[in-house]
């Protein structure tokens, strides 16, 4: 604590003074956690003192407080660009990072607990920003992004946490999540460069390789790199009380339709939300669990017995895979493929069908999505094109994200589609019975079809790997489409 307090008066973070008539002070409370190390090793002990932000009024003491944080596909993509081209990948971290902000309101803080003089009633005046604050992260944000762009980096588009030094033959990449930092790049001396500066500015804690991201365990083999999370899920299993259970093969049983289960028991709610919460980030590295979570995900409002067994299912496959990830090889072209399927009628309670795409650079899956569609389709021919529609608009951001990345792609992108009606209308002006309630999609598809982005191919229903996302499979069937993904 004392510590935290040092570093805060360092950086300048508040003055002392009497508190203006008519302003109010913010309260603060520390918050104390043990950092580990992805092998488990205590790492060190900390404590933060955090503002109690949700006391602050709007348009009072902050105004906007959007800031953007790099996207999960961004990040995935980025390493297998580094991986094909074999560039360094090293990550920093920020030392507290949201007491870099530049704070544009009075804003007010009681003197923190276990650090005020008795018959003391000044306050502290926040110069900086500080944990808890609404509008921290936003400030930590501009502030980082000012002094990037200081030093040559541009802002990238198609994702605003990323940001590209090109000069020459030099191609040196930073994304942000927050206060973490990947560097990716062919030049070593100016990833150090940067590096030298944003320690100037900011104070930094280099971490050398990237190897642990965001609960992400990064290793490096000869054929690539994998991803995974294993400390993570050995953390969820051991949360729940499924250390030692019996592994499963597979995570959902086939043809399980669950519902809202009415009659049956109530679980702990809690319980099943921050399960179900943690499974949801655990997609990340495992797209095999990806329709089971999105299936139980729908039933947190109100759990019962069904659902719990559900997902004590997914727990049990866990325990027999903790370490699978996937794996970005680095031999290889760079081509990007796509898959897209859909279960039509596939909600018992709604009608509704499920999108499930998948989108593979160079063998290295980095996007994938199973989501309920939003309205009931009438054919199956209907529900296999709106999925394909989803597919396209991930396609095209992925080309403008590619091309940013000095990688662009010609010619049209392969969109593998096991539906022959939905094949046939993506490539000729057809609109009959089965079409007329989709025209919006149909001319989206078409037009990125006549213009050689995307071309639909066909595709044997047992190859479709975008089943792993749109049903419950056995075990031989997930063990060969995983393999097919490099999972």
């Amino acid at each position: 604590m004392k510590q935290e307090i040092q570093a805060l008066e360092e950086n300048e973070t508040w003055s002392l003074e009497e508190l203006p008539k008519g302003k109010r002070a913010v309260d603060s409370k520390w918050v104390y956690k043990i950092k580990y190390k992805p092998n488990g090793e205590v790492e060190r002990y900390k404590a933060r003192l955090v503002a109690k932000g949700f006391t602050q009024m709007e348009g009072v003491d902050f105004h906007e407080t959007f800031a953007p944080v790099a996207k999960l596909v961004t990040v995935r993509t980025l390493l297998t660009v580094a991986v094909k081209r074999d560039w360094h990948i090293h990550q920093l971290d920020v030392n507290n990072a949201f007491l870099h902000g530049d704070l544009h309101e009075d804003v007010y803080m009681k003197i923190p607990q276990g650090f005020g003089k008795q018959d003391d009633n000044r306050v502290c005046k926040l110069k900086k920003s500080l944990y808890g604050l609404k509008q921290a992260s936003r400030n930590w944000y501009q502030k980082f992004t000012h002094s990037l762009l200081e030093i040559g980096f541009k802002q990238t588009h198609a994702d605003h946490s990323l940001f590209i030094f090109k000069e020459n033959k030099i191609f040196v990449a930073a994304l942000i999540y927050v206060d973490d930092v990947v560097l990716v790049g062919n030049d070593l001396s100016k990833i150090q460069a940067t590096k030298d500066f944003l320690d100037r500015r900011f104070s930094i804690k280099d971490l050398g390789h990237l190897k642990y991201f965001l609960g992400i365990e990064v290793a490096k083999t000869n054929e690539g790199m994998v991803l995974s999370q294993r400390k993570y899920t050995l953390d969820i299993l051991e949360d729940a009380g499924m250390t030692g259970c019996r592994p499963s093969s597979f995570p959902m049983e086939q043809n399980l339709k669950l519902d809202m289960c009415d009659k049956e028991l109530r679980v702990d709610a809690n319980q099943y939300r921050r399960l179900i919460g943690r499974l949801i980030y655990l997609q990340a590295t495992r797209p095999d669990i990806a329709y089971a979570v999105n299936i139980l995900s729908q039933f947190v409002s109100d759990p019962r017995q069904t659902h719990m067994e559900a997902a004590t299912r997914v727990l049990c496959y866990l325990k027999g895979t903790p370490g699978q990830g996937i794996l970005l090889p680095k031999e290889g072209e760079t081509n990007l493929q796509a898959y897209c399927d859909s279960d039509w009628l596939g909600c018992p309670m709604t009608r509704r069908s499920r999108t499930g795409y998948l989108l593979l650079l160079g063998g290295a899956p980095i996007s994938w999505r199973t989501k309920k569609q939003s309205v009931v389709s009438k054919s199956s021919a209907k529900a296999e094109y709106r999925a394909m529609s989803n597919a396209v608009s991930e396609i095209l951001w992925m080309r403008w994200l590619l091309s940013e990345l000095d990688m662009a792609h010609v010619g049209p992108i392969p969109l593998f589609c096991d539906n022959q009606a939905a094949r046939h209308i993506a490539n000729n002006p057809v609109f009959h019975e089965r079409t007329k309630h989709v025209e919006m999609d149909c001319y989206f598809v078409r037009e990125r079809v006549d213009s050689m982005e995307i071309c639909p191919m066909p595709i044997a229903t047992k190859d479709q790997i975008a089943d792993v996302l749109t049903k419950a499979l056995g075990a031989n069937s997930l063990r060969f489409l995983l393999c097919k993904l490099g999972v």
